[in-house]
């Protein structure tokens, strides 16, 4: 069952996508799921795979963007994204997740994009 995105999260990806892109990045997958887990989006730069988690927000009523990936997503991202390297064949393949995290004003301006490499640990 597909997940819902938010009007917001939706965007926040389109908008982390056209900035990895432009950054030498290949986006390989956008919204690869596997069973209960989901990876927003998968790239490559360098022979490396790079897993990234986008957080959007509109406001900073909840707090700043990243700080909404709590230990049980990072679990999760790191169970799904073991599952894209074992389902793609990459097992040898060097990979980190990194989370972007994306604040946009009522109107969808863009105000801020931070891209935080290796946001998460690998066990």
């Amino acid at each position: 069952m597909p997940t819902r995105r938010s009007a917001t999260g939706a965007l926040g990806e389109r908008i982390a996508a056209d900035y990895l892109s432009g950054r030498g990045y290949a986006i390989r997958a956008r919204n690869w799921r596997h069973g209960h887990g989901e990876l927003d989006i998968v790239a490559e730069r360098g022979g490396e795979i790079v897993f990234v988690e986008v957080r959007a927000r509109r406001n900073d009523a909840f707090g700043a963007p990243q700080e909404s990936v709590l230990a049980r997503k990072q679990a999760k991202l790191i169970e799904t994204a073991q599952a894209y390297l074992e389902t793609h064949d990459l097992t040898d393949a060097q990979w980190q997740i990194d989370v972007i995290a994306i604040e946009l004003d009522q109107s969808d301006t863009l105000l801020h994009l931070d891209h935080i490499e290796c946001a998460i640990s690998q066990p």
